[in-house]
This record gives C-alpha cells, sequence and structure tokens, in this order.
C-alpha cells in the first residue's frame, strides 16, 4: 500500500471574526476564513498580488482558542489537513460541496494592540485528534521574577 500525506501549512489574516457554535453533543466548532497572498506577474509583466481564501474549522480547545483570542485581521500560523464535505441543499436540492482545512495547530501571531496574544499560546499536534493549548506568558507579578534572571552577553558561551 502506498503512502500518502494531507497537511497544509499556511499563514495568513483571518478575514472576519470567527463563527463560534456548539454541536448537539456540547463540542465546540469554531469557522473562519484565513486570507494568503502571493504576487504573480501578470500578461504584461507587472505584478499583480493573489488572495486565496481558505475556510477553516476548529474544535475543542482549539475552537475555544479561537473564540477569546481571534478576531478580523489576527495573523494565524495553521497547520491542518484538507477535508471536504458534501450535503444536499435543503431549497435547492442539489449537492453542495465545500473544501474546508481541519485544523491541527494553531499559532497566533497578533500583537496585544491587535487584540490578539504575542505568539504565546499554540497547539500542539497529537497523534490522537485531541486538542489542547498551552500558555507561554508569564503569570501576573511575574515580571519581577522574570528581570531579576535577565541573560546578559557574559552569559552566552559563545
Amino acid at each position: 500500500m502506498a503512502r500518502s500525506v494531507n497537511k497544509v501549512t499556511l499563514l495568513g489574516n483571518v478575514g472576519k471574526d470567527p463563527e463560534i457554535r456548539s454541536t448537539p453533543s456540547g463540542v465546540m466548532v469554531a469557522n473562519l476564513t484565513l486570507a494568503t497572498s502571493d504576487n504573480q506577474k501578470d500578461a504584461q509583466g507587472a505584478w499583480q498580488e493573489r488572495t486565496e481564501w481558505h475556510n477553516l474549522v476548529a474544535f475543542k480547545r482549539t475552537a475555544e482558542i479561537v473564540r477569546d483570542y481571534v478576531k478580523k485581521g489576527s495573523k494565524l500560523y495553521i497547520e491542518g489537513k484538507i477535508t471536504n464535505r458534501s450535503w444536499d441543499d435543503k431549497e435547492t436540492g442539489q449537492k453542495r460541496y465545500k473544501t474546508e482545512i481541519l485544523v491541527n495547530e494553531l499559532v497566533l501571531l497578533s500583537g496585544r494592540e491587535d487584540g490578539a496574544s504575542s505568539g504565546g499560546y499554540s497547539r500542539p499536534a497529537s497523534s490522537s485528534g485531541s486538542t489542547a493549548s498551552f500558555d507561554q506568558r508569564q503569570p501576573a507579578g511575574q515580571d519581577d521574577i522574570a528581570h531579576s534572571a535577565e541573560i546578559s552577553d557574559d552569559d552566552i558561551p559563545f
């Protein structure tokens, strides 16, 4: 049997505030869009920016992080996998399809002035597919400890 890989890595900006909901069983789900851009030359040789929009879906703890820290304009680093959904449109009866990125890892890259964390939250990948996160920010009142443990040039061995 041949091996296969379904892995997506994205770095971009959130297009609108995330939509948060819960399933009937109580699992939190976040839906959001992410814009990525690149430059390409047009027929006249001029550079044109091209933006791609990606539909993202996050579950459980990752969805909670999205709810609490992500808003329109937030810069995110995402790792995940491509999934496709299909359903019958209730109004027209037509088959509808949607391609989405199932988020496995999320790193917030926006600064605090953007209303998000400065990259201290991330959801490490795990083989079980469970979602977890950690907070690398220092607890309140720990600033004096951090300043007393500052590293000087004399502490670096090279």
